[in-house]
């Protein structure tokens, strides 16, 4: 199990850092969206909020191939899944199945260190 969740976890920054950084040098060519995703995403790049979210892909991506603060790259990549489901989902379902994998990679790399995270699931917390 130790070889899968490594294999795994490098899988999951490889995709960060490669889409990341094509945010940055745009050498994978990727054909113009189309309806409400072209305005959605126009709008993102004329605010340069693209940039922020390119970064959110590229530095935890990073920290998972250096094998580093892995809860940390889990938790800042957490809600950047999310956005990338939700847009896909209503906006451009034909690219829907790379974000399944993503977050299937995810899910099995967060499994892999639950115990870090397990301060957030507590039912009550307890009082000092």
């Amino acid at each position: 199990m130790k070889i899968v969740n490594l294999i795994v976890r490098l899988l999951l920054g490889l995709v960060f850092v490669v889409f990341g950084l094509n945010g940055f040098l745009h050498f994978i060519p990727m054909p113009p969206p189309t309806g409400t995703a072209a305005q959605f995403l126009g709008a993102m790049f004329v605010s340069h909020y693209l940039v922020a979210v390119f970064l959110l892909q590229l530095i935890p991506g990073v920290l998972l191939l250096i094998n580093r603060f892995v809860p940390l790259a889990l938790t800042l990549l957490g809600p950047v899944i999310v956005n990338i489901l939700l847009f896909h989902i209503s906006m451009n379902p034909a690219g829907l199945p790379l974000p399944l994998v993503v977050t299937v990679l995810w899910l099995v790399t967060a499994w892999s260190v639950r115990s870090a995270f397990a301060g957030i699931f507590q039912q009550n917390v307890p009082e000092e």
